[in-house]
């Protein structure tokens, strides 16, 4: 994405970071000889009115609250093209994502982040706001004096609470997200946001993000084990109240133990327990994971049956209620399956530019039903077919590119048990000219053992 080397008063350096909807760039205020971050709104998004409506919300929920601990909007207007930008708040000490590359923190600074986070979080709680999408990347860091200052950024799927009755759209990101969110017009509250804090807990504390188990290693404290599994609670009566309950529950952590104590010395690595209980929630009674890139995220169907990665920017609009196999010509029926993208209703549009995974398993597939009648992509140009094997799974890919002449494709792949008691059908979306196609095949895992029942 392009943009004026000068947009306003504000001298634009160079591209800071990208997502599936906007980009951030460094720029300079030079009447004020301070830098800031200008987030613009992708071209492809900037036509669509419910998206120009939701940056404009993202500005007005950073102005009407106040602290430290969050990025602050300080300007706001349009590029000559029409696309709507955000000055704000720079943070050049990178984000969180950036940090857990190299691993688990230490428990002390992976507590006083957390807690730094939840505080933030409180704020937007006491001013009606609902977060709903915190994650590593939404964590930034601001190099100051006196240390790193955390700070909490990326409103973009913020909600009033008063509306938090209303959410009829699964939106966040897998992994993240509370198992309230995963349900369309659910209730949310200040839990769900708690419940997030304590998955970004975890991934601080074990270094791997929710949903995955982290390797055996030695352990923290067990009080800090109990505050953490808490804030991850399916129920949500069952976890902190709020926000600023887990901050202090936290600095409370932090206050009883002292630097030197030989059980903050030796506990960098942490806690495979906690890893355990939030791949429960996400991949409930499937095999081991495979790897999963740094910058994707793995994400399930609501059974545990089938799980794949995807890059972060396409992980943010999940359903996961099944499918119907009889939509490509299997006999009717009602098994499990997921659809993952950042923008679920643009995402049959083939000259949308929204990517997305739909992975389903099939009883049927494979077995006496025959083959399915995968979509033809008329529209399309037609690749040659491969074979490809996925753990013990076997199957084909079909290829589909330069849909109506520009950088949409699909791959419609299709797998099957040794045996055939179950088959998997994927349909991967991409935009672009990248094929993410075998490295988020790579990630797909089946459980057999719910696969295959009748």
């Amino acid at each position: 994405m392009s943009i004026p080397p000068q947009v306003g008063r504000y001298r634009v350096a160079h591209a800071v970071g990208s997502g599936a909807f906007a980009t951030v760039w460094l720029a300079y205020d030079d009447e004020l000889h301070s830098p800031v971050a200008v987030k613009v709104l992708a071209d492809n998004w900037s036509q669509r009115a419910d998206i120009r409506a939701r940056f404009r919300q993202e500005a007005r929920f950073m102005r009407q609250v106040d602290s430290d601990h969050l990025v602050r909007v300080l300007d706001i207007g349009e590029l000559p093209d029409g696309r709507p930008y955000l000055v704000m708040t720079y943070a050049g000490g990178g984000t969180l994502a950036d940090r857990l590359t190299e691993g688990p923190l230490p428990v002390r600074d992976a507590l006083r982040i957390a807690a730094d986070i939840a505080r933030a979080v409180a704020v937007l709680h006491d001013n009606g706001v609902l977060h709903r999408d915190l994650k590593p990347s939404n964590v930034l860091f601001d190099t100051t004096p006196a240390g790193d200052r955390v700070l909490v950024a990326d409103l973009g799927l913020a909600k009033t609470l008063a509306h938090a009755s209303g959410f009829t759209l699964v939106a966040g990101t897998p992994g993240y997200m509370a198992p309230e969110q995963l349900v369309p017009g659910g209730r949310l509250d200040e839990r769900a946001d708690v419940y997030a804090i304590g998955a970004l807990t975890h991934h601080m504390l074990t270094g791997l993000p929710p949903g995955q188990v982290a390797v055996p290693t030695p352990r923290t404290p067990a009080a800090v084990e109990r505050v953490v599994r808490r804030a991850l609670r399916r129920e949500p009566g069952r976890r902190w109240p709020s926000a600023i309950a887990y901050a202090t529950a936290l600095e409370d952590l932090l206050a009883t133990q002292r630097p030197g104590r030989p059980s903050w010395q030796r506990t960098r690595r942490s806690v495979a327990a906690i890893g355990t209980v939030a791949a429960a929630l996400v991949v409930a009674g499937s095999a081991p994971v495979s790897p999963v890139p740094y910058g994707w995220t793995r994400v399930a169907d609501s059974t545990g049956t089938i799980s794949v990665a995807v890059p972060d920017d396409w992980a943010r609009q999940l359903r996961v209620g099944g499918w119907n196999p009889a939509a490509v010509g299997l006999p009717d029926g009602r098994d499990p399956g997921l659809l993952v993208g950042p923008d679920l209703a643009a995402w049959p549009d083939v000259a949308s530019a929204a990517p997305g995974v739909f992975a389903g398993v099939s009883r049927s597939l494979g077995g006496a039903a025959g083959e399915p009648a995968l979509p033809a992509h008329d529209r399309c140009t037609r690749e040659a077919d491969r074979a490809i094997t996925v753990g013990t799974l076997r199957g084909r890919v079909g290829r589909w590119t330069r849909c109506d002449g520009a950088t949409t494709s699909f791959s419609e792949v299709t797998l099957v048990a040794p045996g055939g008691s179950f088959g998997v059908y994927v349909q991967i979306k991409q935009t672009g000219g990248a094929d993410h196609a075998d490295r988020i095949l790579d990630t797909l895992q089946v459980d057999g053992s719910t696969a295959g029942q009748g």
